[in-house]
């Protein structure tokens, strides 16, 4: 119901008006205030001795910050930097932090985020809350270049270059502050950033416009490719911050689905809670995301669909020459 309030414009906006305006306003001036006082030096921000990139979002929910952020990290591996990544790990909780993710570490200590980035891309990830520690055990072990999963908001680390990712479909919803709307930050926020993404839809034209382009389906237990229309009666579910993006590409794809089925964000599953669903047809696919939480536990016909991120030539070129600006400014000891 709340994202119908956010983002359809539902008539019980009208009556959740005079109990969530106040506290929207409370939340502006909350987040102002906390700006303010890194920008002026109230409070110290941790510079790290390496550049740092944030993908980051001013809306509530996913709008497809990971597959940027893989995107970027694959990029910056091919041109031969050491990229780390960093996330506060959303949804988890770890033994210990800082915590560095690698093939054995649960998503129930990592979160589903990092530990995808980790599979998809190799790199050195780290998850803390406080991402100034997990910036200082990434460059203690050889990143020099941080990105950030996330974390626009989070001002007590500095950084050098701002990414914000935006859903080209649903856009700013009602354009409310958390929470009569899902804006983390204002709208302007937006005029002080570095790069504007957006995703689907169309954009503005000081946005830049990216695609999610899905590849061969994939078996969870052996591995096996084969294109979606290929199989028969799925099932499909997805526990991202938008499901029925997933749905949609799917039925692009020529998908034979007969049930499908949206959780929430972040949403951790096990095998009990899904097995009704499944039997409903004779394969399950899922995103690739809600895979690393369902590998533990998948049967031989569930699969899931791995999406990359696109952009035009020349707006690729424009972000990795800014990124080239910036590391130029910290020395050569970066690249």
């Amino acid at each position: 119901m709340i994202e119908k309030i956010w983002f359809d414009n539902h008539p019980l906006k009208y009556f959740m008006w005079p109990l969530l305006w106040p506290l929207s306003l409370l939340f502006g001036l909350i987040s102002r205030h906390k700006r303010r006082a890194y920008q002026s030096g109230k409070k110290t921000a941790y510079q790290a001795p390496v550049p740092v990139v944030v993908v980051g979002n001013i809306t509530a929910g996913g709008n497809g910050k990971t597959p940027v952020v893989i995107w970027l990290v694959e990029k910056l591996q091919a041109q031969g930097f050491t990229p780390g990544v960093v996330s506060r790990g959303y949804g988890a909780k770890a033994p210990s932090y800082p915590l560095d993710v690698v093939h054995e570490t649960s998503t129930a200590h990592c979160g589903d985020e990092p530990k995808l980035i980790f599979e998809r891309t190799g790199a050195l990830v780290a998850v803390d809350p406080v991402r100034a520690n997990a910036v200082k055990c990434l460059v203690e072990k050889g990143a020099n270049i941080i990105i950030t999963d996330d974390g626009l908001q989070h001002y007590a680390l500095q950084r050098d270059i701002e990414l914000v990712v935006v859903d080209g479909h649903r856009r700013f919803g009602s354009q409310q502050l958390i929470p009569l709307g899902p804006l983390r930050e204002p709208v302007s926020r937006l005029q002080t950033v570095d790069f504007v993404i957006t995703n689907g839809g169309e954009a503005n034209d000081n946005e830049l416009p990216m695609t999610l382009e899905p590849d061969l389906a994939v078996n969870l237990s052996t591995g096996e490719k084969v294109a979606v229309k290929e199989l028969v009666e799925l099932v499909a579910f997805a526990g991202i911050g938008h499901p029925p993006r997933f749905f949609a590409t799917l039925e692009k794809l020529g998908a034979d689905l007969i049930a499908t089925q949206g959780f929430a964000d972040h949403q951790d599953f096990e095998l009990d809670a899904l097995a009704k669903l499944a039997n409903q047809g004779k394969n399950v696919i899922m995103t690739e995301k809600d895979a690393v939480k369902c590998r533990r536990f998948a049967k031989e016909n569930w699969w899931y669909l791995p999406v990359s991120a696109h952009f035009r030539s020349e707006d690729e070129q424009k972000i990795l020459e800014r990124i080239t600006e910036v590391v130029k400014e910290y020395g050569s000891s970066t690249a």
